[in-house]
């Protein structure tokens, strides 16, 4: 009987229970895929750092290091177990073309390598190690996936000829995060060219247990060994490998909690709506002996039906979705994650939903015993409790017409019937901006001051060495005397030592220059102007313990100098840890310089960027809008992708509810537009009230969900992008998206959805219901 009962309740309002299955359907379907991925993502990302053996702790140098000293230092080391040095021989980007294309506007420091004999190996994209013959060349997969090589291109570098033989994965500087990418040619290719490009040199050890890094990282900087480069570990490794992806995941597990939200808005909206059209026959029910925990299974056995088949649909559409998904993952990373974990994951994930619907759905159905069985036969349902509307008189509106003021006033005075609408609003409003706003700023200028990079128009960098430390001067010659360039910045790059809490000397970074030219974003405090004051990155600051006000002691020689930190800042560049001061450090030799220009008003930065790229051929120059596409573009697209993906799953759940909504209210109201008509409202002065009711929800819960996804959204996403060093986050808006576009598109859904809905109008006959 309760089966029969079930299914005639089904069939009898599907369009009810199509849509909830949908909605049941979509969150199971999301927070599935984002298990799979997540597992998958960090399975990947284990399995190639575990394939290449990726070092664990990695010391740059521009100079050849001496190997008798380093090899002594970890002999001594207890914690190392291996130990190598590697060259990598750095080749300009004008030196560099496959097929028809030049790398000369990379801002990558593209180099050579031969293939490793102990760890950090080159793998294949199935993951083998790489032995390239005379004449291959394996180029990185970030090249492959932007369309630069192609396999089978031919390729000059520095000269000689290649063929293009495949795509390598680098666990090392996979990501575009890495400054730089390195080529894999064979030891006789390399040899031949090795005198003609710039030979830099990668010291690399690998420890018993990473537990051992920090202690080892000092140890290595107390021995005085070779470091006038960037020091990389292996948590970094690590997490420049998965921010594209991650970022990815982190959006549509947000837009999956969002719809998950929705969904049950819907099982409450829709299941109180069944009770109160229902509440006679309950009574009916109860007055001739049914217990109420038999009128609950009822009611339960619907959702327990539909919820299990939407919970079922959405694990096999995550399933279906997760190869597209995983493409990415798969061309970048590789495989990885245990299948068998990723799909119970999913699964635990779907069945913790279907558990809380019903959970939810038995709260809901607690109201069912608080009626009595006279009160429900004589009065049936309980109804709203409508608002007063004194003041909401149409004898004393002006502002309005009949049907729009009578639209209005149907909202204000039924604030709980429409209070489900509003929040679904909100939540949609929330899935389509939230994305759409992280899209735009970390695609935006604007987004290089969150990098640790100021707001210029193009970066010249140089790595000083002595030939190169003369033609840096060069340069700043032509800068003063160049009329089309409005400023720059000289910020040259040096290690100092400071004290740390426990009283141990460590190595630091610090940038010293004109800070305040093109400052970058600032968490706390100002930048560093006197000579007394330095400012920190978030890391430097968290690591080091210091904050505003505090003091760093540098240590030279034995003597001391006490700098204030006047400021906590934002950056991601050269794993985060950095630190900008304003004081003179001539005595100190420079690691690497950065000018920071820009063009003067109605000049091209873009011709000026090719103009100094070919006068000064020796140093790095790149624009600050082209450097933040090569460095961000997966992340970027990835963001992207989910904010595309947000969009439409928001707006057709709008249009779903909003239908939803419009049968229920037509089935509850039919003895209100019954009089409406008998008095003498037309099917159009009907419709126009409804879809003014529609509107007035719609225009209310924009504004919530902007200002919802300005404030609460804008911290989750910094939160996020915190994570790797980017603090004081601020959300760059595009107000023609955020503030017309998405309107527009949310209010033609609704009116969409309100005309489709308000066509069953015409179909409500006037002898039919004014007799009740």
């Amino acid at each position: 009987m309760f089966r029969r009962i079930i299914r005639n309740d089904i069939v009898k309002s599907p369009a009810v229970s199509f849509i909830t299955f949908v909605f049941i359907a979509a969150a199971a379907a999301l927070v599935s895929l984002a298990a799979l991925l997540m597992v998958h993502l960090t399975g990947a990302i284990d399995g190639l750092m575990v394939q290449a053996k990726t070092p664990h702790f990695l010391q740059m140098n521009s100079e050849k290091p001496d190997l008798a000293r380093l090899e002594q230092f970890a002999d001594n080391e207890e914690s190392v177990t291996d130990f190598q040095v590697l060259e990598f021989l750095n080749a300009e980007g004008s030196e560099i073309v496959i097929g028809a294309n030049n790398l000369s506007e990379s801002v990558q420091d593209n180099g050579l390598s031969t293939q490793s004999e102990s760890f950090d190996f080159l793998l294949s994209l199935d993951g083998e190690i790489l032995h390239p013959r005379d004449g291959e060349l394996y180029v990185p997969i970030a090249y492959g996936r932007d369309g630069t090589a192609h396999l089978g291109d031919k390729a000059v570098i520095l000269g000689k000829q290649f063929i293009v033989a495949g795509f390598l994965k680098d666990s090392q500087m996979n990501s575009l995060l890495a400054s730089s990418k390195r080529f894999l040619i064979s030891e006789h290719d390399y040899n031949e060219i090795r005198d003609l490009g710039s030979p830099e040199y990668l010291i690399e050890f690998r420890l018993k247990d990473l537990k051992d890094l920090g202690a080892f990282e000092s140890a290595y900087i107390n021995a005085g060994l070779e470091a006038d480069g960037p020091t990389v570990t292996y948590p970094l490794f690590k997490m420049m490998n998965g921010v594209s992806d991650g970022l990815m995941i982190a959006v549509i597990l947000l837009i999956s909690a969002l719809v998950v939200l929705i969904a049950f808005l819907c099982i409450r909206f829709t299941l109180l709506e069944k009770m109160e059209e229902e509440a006679r026959e309950i009574g009916v029910m109860k007055a001739i002996g049914m217990r109420t925990s038999d009128l609950k299974k009822l009611y339960l056995g619907k959702y327990l039906v539909i919820g299990g088949a939407g919970c079922l649909l959405g694990g096999m559409v995550s399933l279906c979705l997760s190869g597209a998904a995983l493409k990415n993952i798969r061309q970048t990373i590789g495989e990885g994650g245990s299948k068998l974990l990723a799909i119970g994951l999913g699964a635990a994930g779907i069945l913790v939903i279907y558990c809380f619907i019903l959970f939810f759905v038995n709260r809901v159905l607690r109201r069912m015993g608080k009626q009595s069985a006279a009160q429900a036969i004589r009065f049936g349902g309980a109804g709203e409790t409508k608002g007063k509307s004194n003041r909401l008189s149409l004898s004393n509106q002006m502002f309005f017409s009949t049907n729009v003021f009578l639209g209005i006033k149907e909202v204000l005075c039924r604030k709980k019937l429409y209070a489900t609408m509003l929040f679904v609003i909100i939540a949609s409003a929330f899935i389509i901006l939230v994305p759409m706003n992280l899209h735009h700023t970390i695609s935006s200028p604007e987004f290089s001051t969150y990098m640790g990079i100021g707001r210029s128009d193009f970066l010249i960098r140089i790595q000083t060495t002595p030939g190169e430390e003369e033609m840096g001067k060069e340069i700043i010659q032509r800068l003063k005397e160049d009329p089309e360039v409005a400023e720059y910045a000289v910020l040259t790059t040096k290690r100092f030592y400071a004290r740390s809490a426990s009283g141990s000397v460590e190595p630091l970074k610090i940038e010293l220059g004109s800070h305040t030219t093109f400052p970058v974003q600032y968490v706390k405090g100002k930048p560093p102007e006197a000579e007394g004051e330095i400012a920190l990155s978030v890391l430097n600051g968290n690591e080091w313990n210091k904050q505003v006000g505090d003091t760093m002691v540098l240590v030279e020689d034995g003597m001391e100098r006490q700098l204030v930190v006047c400021g906590i800042y934002s950056d991601i560049t050269n794993g985060g840890k950095t630190a900008k001061a304003s004081f003179d450090g001539a005595w100190k030799k420079p690691m690497w310089t950065t000018i920071a220009v820009k063009a003067a008003p109605l000049v091209s930065a873009h011709k000026k960027t090719v103009e100094y790229g070919e006068s000064f051929p020796f140093a790095k120059i790149s624009g600050i809008d082209g450097y933040i596409l090569q460095t961000f573009g997966p992340t970027i697209r990835a963001v992207g992708r989910a904010a595309s993906i947000g969009m439409v799953s928001a707006l057709f759940m709008i249009l779903l509810v909003t239908m939803l909504m419009m049968k229920l209210l037509l089935a509850k109201e039919k003895y209100s537009i019954a009089v409406m008509k008998s008095l003498g409202y037309t099917f159009k002065d009907i419709s126009i009230q409804y879809i003014t009711r529609f509107l007035v929800i719609l225009l209310l819960g924009v504004l919530l969900g902007t200002v919802l996804s300005n404030t609460l959204g804008e911290a989750m996403a910094g939160a996020l992008i915190a994570s790797f060093g980017a603090a004081a986050f601020r959300f760059v808006i595009d107000p023609v998206s955020a503030y017309l576009i998405m309107p527009l598109l949310m209010g033609s859904t609704v009116l969409l959805a309100t005309l489709l809905g308000t066509s069953g109008i015409r179909s409500i006959q006037i002898s039919q219901h004014i007799k009740e």
